[in-house]
């Protein structure tokens, strides 16, 4: 049988004695997350400089770190289940920390995207600390604390692509990976602070299925983030999405035959739980095509008649009204999904994110009309990042908590892979004669698209059922009843 050794300063009730000072180390743990996926993005030219390497070259800063953390998120969940979640949170912030020093001190491109692929390994990050909630917290306090940890992945890329710009613009371009520190506080304080989860008598993890999944999932994005560079329709782009796609048959077959599956296909299948992944998808296309589309065209130079001509950090700037917007949103959406059901909340989020892209399609002439638009997006995404999470916890099983949270993860992850290439693919598929920059029309295509990413993430959200039907699936789907109010 799976065993856990429990350190004799950590608890073994399963209930925090201070759940406020547990949710301060699962904040913590999750900006050091949220900051390092995005404060790179705006220093991706410096660093192209720095090292005198290609843009593509340089861009595997970000893809590597996507990479690995959708690689990682659903095998650390599942080691959380088997093994603990306060004591595998802690060995991942270890690593995280690891991977941002190499990632500071490295002298080559090559060893500084390997610091991010090891970085990457904090993906997991975020289903442990769900865990930890579900597991520690008093039952009213669980819908908030998910709430505001959901927030924190929004906030963090708010925060993070004005900071990224400050580094560019006036300090050392590589202080970006010194924030990764911020996960060795973190990592010890989970050690003292997080209390033993229960445990979960399994004799073995399906090694197999983490492998063909790890595979699949590499495969699927690596083909997303490097069609644009490659071809959407190139050999190289088609093989590794068509061969992930069937790795990813043979995963789900291997999957279906095992005693002791990595993920149980009978989670996946509930409702609840496919129509809340679906809604990531979309929301991480939204999301990340969002982080790239606002500050690109807050930097484009005011001759093409449409830019603003802002330095990286004042186009950064831009979004800091979508972090102040998801901060308060963050934890109100887990009272407002105890009063009015978390489906209504995931589906008012989908229509905020789909109003603020319209918005932008219709009217971005002025700075104020990106803010508000950003706002909109920030409590569009926090209200949905937060009904997500409660939905998939409150719909699984305790001990597949870890594992159905970190495949809703990494939707949202592959959702962003798309977002993001799909968006450069629009707005470099046409130039404004006589500049490299794109045309003010290619922009609003690409707002349009954001849009009806938008509306497709309202529908998947209405597509959840409600608390009745909800109960009513469990017993034939796998989904258990519910711990809190699951109105619709």
């Amino acid at each position: 049988m799976a065993r856990r050794l429990v350190p004799e300063n950590v608890q073994t009730t399963g209930r925090a004695k201070d759940p406020g000072k547990v949710l301060v180390v699962l904040l913590l743990a999750g900006v050091s997350f949220a900051l390092s996926q995005t404060m790179v993005v705006p220093a991706l030219p410096a660093f192209s400089e720095a090292f005198d390497t290609s843009a593509s070259a340089s861009s595997w800063l970000l893809t590597g770190y996507l990479l690995s953390a959708s690689v990682a998120t659903p095998i650390v969940g599942k080691l959380g289940d088997l093994y603990g979640k306060g004591r595998v949170l802690m060995i991942v912030l270890l690593i995280f920390s690891v991977g941002s020093v190499v990632c500071a001190l490295g002298e080559s491109i090559g060893v500084v995207i390997a610091g991010r692929v090891i970085q990457g390994v904090a993906g997991g990050v975020f289903p442990l600390s769900f865990g930890i909630v579900r597991d520690t917290f008093p039952r009213e306090r669980v819908a908030n604390g998910l709430g505001l940890l959901s927030a924190i992945f929004g906030i963090g890329g708010g925060i993070g692509l004005p900071l990224g710009g400050v580094f560019v613009d006036h300090l050392d371009v590589s202080l970006v990976f010194w924030f990764g520190l911020l996960g060795l506080p973190a990592a010890l304080a989970a050690h003292r602070l997080i209390p033993a989860s229960p445990v979960v008598e399994r004799a073995r993890i399906d090694w197999l299925g983490a492998v063909l999944l790890s595979a699949a999932l590499a495969s699927v994005l690596l083909g997303v983030t490097e069609a644009n560079a490659l071809g959407w329709t190139s050999a190289a782009t088609l093989a590794l999405l068509i061969g992930g796609a069937a790795l990813l048959a043979l995963w789900g077959w291997v999957e279906s035959v095992r005693e002791e599956p990595l993920i149980d296909f009978r989670v996946l299948r509930g409702r609840t739980v496919a129509a809340t992944n679906l809604t990531a998808l979309l929301v991480g296309f939204a999301m990340f095509s969002s982080f790239l589309l606002i500050p690109q065209l807050a930097q484009t130079p005011e001759a093409t008649g449409y830019g603003f001509g802002m330095s990286v950090t004042g186009a950064g700037l831009i979004l800091a009204p979508a972090a102040l917007a998801q901060l308060i949103t963050g934890p109100l959406a887990g009272r407002f999904g105890t009063r009015f059901g978390f489906r209504t909340v995931l589906a008012t989020g989908g229509a905020c994110v789909m109003a603020s892209f319209a918005w932008l399609a219709l009217e971005h002439s002025s700075v104020w009309h990106l803010a508000v638009a950003g706002a909109l997006l920030g409590a569009g995404i926090s209200l949905a990042l937060a009904s997500m999470a409660n939905l998939i916890v409150d719909a699984v099983r305790q001990t597949e908590v870890g594992i159905a949270t970190g495949i809703n993860t990494v939707t949202r992850t592959v959702g962003g892979a798309f977002g993001s290439a799909v968006a450069t693919a629009i707005i470099t598929s046409e130039a404004a004669a006589g500049t490299p920059f794109p045309t003010e029309g290619a922009y609003t295509m690409a707002f349009v698209v954001g849009a009806v990413g938008g509306l497709l993430a309202l529908s998947a959200a209405l597509l959840i059922p409600t608390r009745r039907a909800s109960a009513s699936d469990s017993a034939g789907m796998g989904e258990v009843p519910a711990a809190a109010p699951l109105r619709g």
